[in-house]
């Protein structure tokens, strides 16, 4: 789609259309036109990194007070609250969709589609969080809270360059307004973003954003094999994966 033509998008209204789409926070946009989409993708490591600063604040609240374990409960739970279950949905239609499917594609897109939610979904979404949970314990313990503040960021940086270099699986959906209004231009800014971050940390939270995004390159690789594109919930599926695999990668530096 040219842009040529579009009227130009507010910086601002696109921040806004970011945290309204990857979160519940509540945001002063009356009308999201798709070109405001595409934009916003440039500034979903801002969000993460909103985010990951509320899980810092909340950690340095209950670290205090409550054993490492119980803490890494209620920080999973603030985020899934926050951004609504979103990703954890699409990490459980992806699950029931490739799992249900039997090798065929059209029959793998309908049930992805369905609002209702499986064995294989579910189960996935307990293993995903008790992944996380563990991982989050083990940081907790470590008193560090860069791996808070970063993790979010990281997530939904890697799942930048799924939106613009995958294929879309469907002609219709939120997530190929995404597609079709976004460029390479805004993978950029959103790696400028997220690399000043990283940066201002230092070299130990390189790997793990490497392998944040490692995985989220490999979960697209796999459904892109197996439906020849993505979709939203692929998106989200990649982004929940991809907090995972930062925060299992700064607990498993702590362990050497």
């Amino acid at each position: 789609m040219q842009r040529a033509n579009e009227e130009p998008v507010n910086g601002v209204r696109a921040i806004l259309v970011a945290f309204g789409f990857l979160t519940r926070v509540p945001v002063p946009l009356r009308e999201v036109r798709p070109a405001d989409l595409g934009r916003s993708l440039a500034f979903f490591p801002l969000v993460g990194l909103a985010l990951g600063l509320a899980l810092a604040g909340s950690a340095r609240l209950l670290g205090a007070r409550l054993p490492a374990g119980v803490e890494a409960v209620l920080l999973a739970a603030i985020l899934a609250i926050v951004t609504g279950g979103l990703h954890q949905d699409g990490l459980a239609d992806v699950v029931d969709g490739l799992s249900g499917c039997g090798g065929d594609r059209a029959r793998a897109l309908e049930i992805m589609r369905d609002s209702r939610i499986g064995a294989h979904g579910a189960v996935a979404i307990v293993l995903v969080l008790a992944a996380k949970i563990a991982a989050l314990a083990e940081v907790a313990r470590t008193c560090e809270e860069w791996p808070l503040v970063l993790f979010p960021l990281a997530a939904r940086w890697a799942v930048t360059p799924l939106v613009v270099f995958f294929p879309y699986a469907r002609e219709e959906g939120l997530g190929r307004s995404f597609k079709d209004n976004a460029s390479a231009l805004e993978v950029v800014f959103a790696t400028g973003i997220a690399w000043s971050a990283i940066g201002w940390v230092g070299q130990r939270a390189v790997a793990p954003a490497v392998a944040a995004v490692g995985t989220a390159l490999a979960v697209a690789a796999y459904v892109r094999w197996k439906l020849g594109g993505l979709t939203g919930d692929v998106y989200g599926a990649a982004i929940e994966l991809a907090e995972v695999a930062f925060l299992v990668a700064v607990a498993g530096a702590g362990q050497r």
